[in-house]
């Protein structure tokens, strides 16, 4: 199971990271890419799994079993897969909510992504502690498995910055991208709760 684990965190890692650039296309279209509008998108991911790792945690000691980290997981994967979808009137609302404003590009991409990716994100950032939780069989070896993880999750963010953008973006588009994501990662999901059932 440990293997599976390890697998999970690598694509959970994969598919933040492929978020994250994918949201870039979305909000760009309407707020420009300006640094401002990175900043807001990269800031409030990075709060997101902070709150995830912390949520993570506590919930991994609650209910350190397999089945829990896979539904957060499949929770978090559901989410990610309609943000496309729901992403055109959010942007639209924020852009003209803000038009006309000094800082309006900032706070209107700051709130479109406060919308957008704060459900999927913390639970992303759920998986690492909880798979740390779960891989831990002695202590006198934690400190290994948790750099392994870590490791295996920056793995995984390393291809989810690149696949979405120099593969799947100019390819199957950005609703697809986020798509072939969000079903992966359900299938990773799904089939980690069959496993552990």
């Amino acid at each position: 199971m440990r293997k599976y684990i390890y697998f999970t965190v690598f694509v959970s890692g994969m598919t933040t990271l492929a978020a994250e650039l994918s949201a870039s296309r979305l909000i760009g279209n309407v707020f420009g890419t300006s640094n401002l509008v990175w900043a807001a998108i990269i800031g409030l991911m990075l709060f997101y799994l902070t709150v995830g790792y912390f949520l993570g945690g506590k919930q991994a000691d609650k209910a350190p079993y397999p089945k829990a980290m896979y539904n957060v997981l499949a929770w978090g994967a559901f989410t990610l897969g309609i943000v496309p979808f729901i992403a055109n009137p959010v942007l639209r609302a924020a852009a003209t909510a803000f038009d006309g404003l000094q800082v309006g590009v900032m706070v209107g991409a700051f709130v479109a992504v406060l919308i957008l990716f704060s459900i999927p994100i913390t639970l992303f950032g759920m998986i690492s502690p909880y798979a740390i939780r779960l891989s831990i069989d002695d202590t006198e070896r934690a400190g290994n498995i948790s750099g392994n993880i870590y490791a295996v999750s920056t793995l995984g963010s390393f291809v989810g910055t690149y696949l979405p953008v120099l593969v799947l973006i100019p390819t199957v588009g950005t609703t697809k991208t986020f798509l072939f994501f969000s079903l992966l990662l359900l299938f990773v999901a799904l089939a980690g709760i069959a496993k552990s059932a």
